[in-house]
Formats: structure tokens, sequence, C-alpha cells
């Protein structure tokens, strides 16, 4: 979807996180070399914490502002829709594939 709507305005970013059943022990130059391997072109954030009291500030403000309620997110790959000014338009969690993102995604770039 990336490679798609790129040029539209789509920008993806990605924080690793290792606090999901530590799947992320890695660091930063080993996620990055990990992820060529899967065409990623958007940017892969350094792995942050987004439970506990090292939360990083993102991660409090997407579950604080977004459908989550300030409720702690249950699993990797949960994704946030935000607009061009930053607004949360929709939240989706992991079981969402990317790809039926994609009409929201669209949506909002038409718009």
């Amino acid at each position: 979807m990336h490679k798609d709507l790129k040029d539209k305005g789509l920008e993806i970013l990605a924080f690793p996180c290792n606090q999901f059943g530590s799947q992320e022990p890695h660091d930063a130059k080993w996620i990055q070399d990990f992820v060529k391997k899967y065409d990623v072109e958007f940017p892969m954030m350094e792995k942050i914490s987004v439970f506990n009291k090292r939360q990083h500030p993102i991660y409090k403000w997407l579950r604080d502002n977004s459908e989550l309620k300030g409720a702690d997110m249950t699993w990797n790959f949960e994704k946030f829709l935000l607009d061009g000014k930053g607004n949360i338009v929709k939240y989706f969690m992991t079981s969402s594939d990317p790809n039926a993102c994609k009409p929201d995604v669209e949506k909002l770039l038409a718009a």
C-alpha cells in the first residue's frame, strides 16, 4: 500500500518494540537490515517502549487520543491513521490486514 499511495501523501512510520512477546530483541541496525528483505520503504524508527513508566510519549498520546481511550495496546502491529494535521482518524487492531486499511487511507488522501 505504501508504494501505491506514497506519491499521494501517505507516510508510514514504524516503531519497533520488544514488549510484545520479546519479538524484537535486536538493536536498531539489525532491525534496519532485517526489514530490507521485505522491501520496506517507510521510516523504521528507533525501538521504543509502549508500556510502563518508560512509555514513549507518542504512544501515550496515541492511546489517550484514539478510541483506545487510554487503554494499552494488546499486541504489536496496531495501526493509527492520522490526517495531515495530526488528528487521529481511525485505529486498527493488530488483526487488521494493512490492505484492509487502504479504503480509509484513500478516502483521507482524497479529502
